[in-house]
């Protein structure tokens, strides 16, 4: 089932156990789709411009979803579980480097999604948040184990990293960013978290905020 898919169960389970009218299913299909479309862009994330998106009145909007804060929270859930399967898929890998490069470039593609939904709701989901965690922990500590990652960083430090290369805007210094500059920005830090030689890193290692 898809992560779309889950979240339109999500957003029609009233707790009747009925099975919703296959146009109310499609209506919230693409509210969730037009939802996701607009937080992947950076567009603007109302009620009114879901709907539009989505093609449908804003009172269908209301009488399908509630409010666009339960929509979003939908589609938060959702995003942080896609993120954490893709997780598990890289610790499947047999390949540590691969299992963790295959996690990254997935997670840099899905943050900015996750991160402009999130901005809107406030800090929700602390559960998943740590399953995500937990996860790149997982995935640091087993390539180190099998020396395809220096050992200087700790799993706070790649965090943060993977955060700086997906914070990439679309302009700086006047200069327009790359059709995958996300990609390039992690590919400069895959390098530097592989090298067989590398500097002394500065300061303390981030720490989980109290």
């Amino acid at each position: 089932m898809t992560a779309t898919a889950l979240a339109v169960d999500r957003l029609l389970d009233d707790g009747s156990g009925r099975r919703p009218r296959a146009d109310a299913r499609r209506n919230v299909e693409r509210l969730v789709v037009a939802a996701r479309q607009a937080a992947a862009e950076g567009g603007e994330i109302t009620a009114h411009e879901i709907a539009r998106r989505a093609g449908v009145g804003i009172g269908t909007f209301y009488r399908r979803v509630g409010s666009p804060e339960a929509l979003l929270e939908a589609v938060l859930s959702e995003v942080l579980g896609e993120i954490v399967a893709k997780g598990d898929e890289g610790m499947a890998d047999p390949d540590p480097w691969a299992g963790f490069t295959t996690f990254a470039l997935s997670y840099i593609r899905l943050r900015n999604e996750l991160c402009d939904v999130n901005k809107r709701l406030g800090d929700v989901l602390d559960h998943s948040r740590a399953e995500l965690r937990d996860r790149i922990r997982l995935l640091v500590e087993r390539a180190q184990r099998a020396g395809v990652m220096r050992t200087d960083v700790t799993w706070e430090d790649v965090a943060f990293l993977m955060v700086a290369a997906s914070s990439t805007g679309p302009h700086t210094l006047g200069l327009q960013a790359g059709a995958r500059q996300w990609d390039r920005n992690l590919q400069v830090v895959l390098d530097g978290l592989r090298t067989p030689d590398p500097g002394t890193l500065p300061g303390e290692p981030p720490a989980l905020a109290l």
